[in-house]
């Protein structure tokens, strides 16, 4: 074997950030720039992939859900964020441990670290860029919302981009997040997981989903470190 020996791959809203409703806001103001109306009701965003969360939203509206309103939906979502990418910073904050975490592993040769995120990934460049983390990832070898709608997939998808680097065999991979979907994600998918109980969900909701690697946030880099290389 020759290169990393990891392939990790982190989620961002929740796990690397926080950015407290911002994206419920931008779905709002997505929405009506993309149909003329009201978004009615509250988006659960809560780690499904976009084109998931799109689709169910397109449904609750009474939308038919068609490759081109999806990607009305998208494309206005992304415009969006761009345009007020400026406000992201002071909605939110880099969680606890974060840019430490990023910086130690971008720091040792044996990972390769991108995300796997439900974002759009014009979103997901965006909000990594405006809290500074941008740059100790890989965006060539992550996955994002807009690849596939099941999050399990999405680990086919940065696997595919990684083998130019080398073939990452699944217990070879590793994902790191904070809910109950990517929990499931990296079951269906066949690799490793740890799981950080920043977001919304509890270490007992994450347990319960079947992670057996639960720590409370990245602060503590050490029990960070022996959760990704657990064998």
């Amino acid at each position: 074997m020759t290169g990393p020996e990891l392939l990790v791959l982190w989620d961002i809203d929740g796990t690397l950030i926080s950015a407290r409703g911002f994206g419920g806001l931008m779905y709002r103001h997505a929405f009506q720039a993309a149909f003329g109306r009201e978004l009615e009701g509250p988006v659960d965003l809560g780690g499904r992939t976009e084109l998931d969360i799109i689709e169910e939203t397109l449904r609750q509206h009474g939308i038919e859900h068609t490759e081109e309103s999806s990607r009305l939906l998208a494309d206005a979502l992304a415009s969006s964020f761009e345009t007020r990418r400026g406000e992201l910073p002071g909605h939110g904050e880099v969680l606890p441990g974060a840019l430490e975490a990023l910086e130690h592993f971008a720091d040792d040769p044996r990972v390769h670290q991108g995300v796997l995120t439900a974002n759009l990934k014009s979103v997901a460049l965006i909000k990594l860029e405006e809290f500074g983390l941008a740059h100790l990832v890989d965006f060539e070898v992550s996955a994002f919302g807009d690849d596939h709608v099941d999050r399990a997939e999405l680990v086919t998808f940065a696997r595919e981009r990684a083998r130019h680097i080398r073939p990452f065999a699944h217990h070879e991979v590793v994902l790191i997040g904070d809910t109950p979907h990517d929990v499931q994600a990296a079951a269906k998918a066949g690799v490793r997981l740890v799981a950080v109980a920043t977001g919304r969900s509890s270490r007992q909701d994450l347990h319960r989903a079947g992670a057996q690697i639960v720590i409370d946030d990245l602060s503590d880099l050490k029990e960070l470190t022996r959760g990704v290389w657990a064998t």
